[in-house]
């Protein structure tokens, strides 16, 4: 097939936001900085080691700290043009009644990401189920990848709520696409496949994370082929395979992973993103977004790193 052009490859710049906590510590838990007001600097400082390494796009992402109108100015300051962003949302244990305030308010992010993306000339979404770290919550605290602590009941709550987030992006005229992560309610391919059948394609596509279908050890480029009529972007990772199987046999938290390198930069992993690429449909022409959820490299290296394999494959 025809792969999109370059000017289509974005990356999300993660890799500024999740250094260890102990550098020192080849084992250490990572950081989230997103959240963190004093991440604000180095993130206009990362977007422009971006510009500078290569990709003039990036995923949209306005920090919870931030204004629309600074994050504009930091992304203008920068020089680069913006890709689709990224939307979770969450299931409450106890889901209000529908038409109720409360029920409202569980999609009140959802319509500020609907405003984001249309402000910024965007038209798709990524929209993931939340994860969490509630107790009880096992797919990030005790077993991540294995579909652990399944409940048919809740698979079909979250469903819904899904289909639902899904309509507040298409009445601002976004299209959303289902996108899989592994410690959330939708992680098997079993999942995926239950919320792209109970919702019709018009209201909800996919756009699905390689990295996390690889993850739970099945073929990334299999599950594109099956669901390539409702295909709209796609985020590109790559594994340490080895660590991924690790930390399914072993039943490990989602932190597991990640702690000892499990995310790579695009060709110096496992994966064959060749083999997965080609299973694209004919004409695909959404955004792929590179994604290195964490490194042990420098994070401009690693941004470097994703530029020249992302020259090398979409010439």
């Amino acid at each position: 097939m025809t792969l999109p052009p370059r000017e289509r490859i974005a990356i999300n710049p993660l890799q500024w936001a999740t250094p260890r906590l102990d550098p020192a510590d080849p084992l250490s838990e990572r950081a989230w900085l997103f959240p963190d007001p004093g991440f604000v600097p180095t993130y206009a400082a990362a977007l422009h080691e971006v510009k500078g390494a290569g990709f003039d796009a990036v995923s949209l992402e306005v920090l919870p700290t931030q204004t629309t109108a600074e994050y504009a100015r930091i992304v203008a300051d920068a020089g680069l043009a913006l890709a689709p962003g990224y939307a979770a949302i969450d299931l409450p244990d106890e889901l209000p009644a529908p038409g109720s305030s409360a029920r409202s308010a569980l999609f009140d992010d959802m319509r500020r990401k609907a405003e984001e993306s249309v402000h910024f000339g965007l038209d798709t979404i990524f929209l993931a189920p939340a994860m969490t770290f509630r107790e009880g919550s096992v797919r990030t605290q005790e077993a991540a990848a294995i579909g652990a602590g399944f409940d048919a009941d809740r698979l079909d709550r979250m469903t819904e709520v899904i289909g639902e987030a899904a309509d507040v992006f298409a009445a601002a005229g976004v299209r959303a696409g289902l996108h899989n992560h592994i410690g959330t309610w939708v992680e098997t391919v079993a999942e995926i496949d239950h919320v792209l059948a109970a919702i019709d394609p018009s209201r909800l596509g996919a756009s699905f994370d390689i990295g996390h279908l690889a993850w739970l050890g099945v073929d990334p480029a299999d599950v594109l082929r099956r669901h390539s009529d409702r295909l709209i972007d796609l985020h590109i990772k790559d594994l340490d395979l080895g660590i991924a199987a690790a930390s399914r046999d072993g039943a490990h938290p989602y932190s597991w992973g990640p702690r000892r390198g499990l995310f790579r930069e695009p060709g110096l992993g496992d994966m064959d993103l060749d083999a997965i690429l080609a299973a694209l449909p004919e004409g695909f022409g959404g955004w792929i977004v590179v994604e290195v959820d964490s490194t042990d490299l420098d994070p401009s290296e690693s941004v470097r790193r994703c530029a020249r394999w992302a020259d090398a494959t979409f010439a």
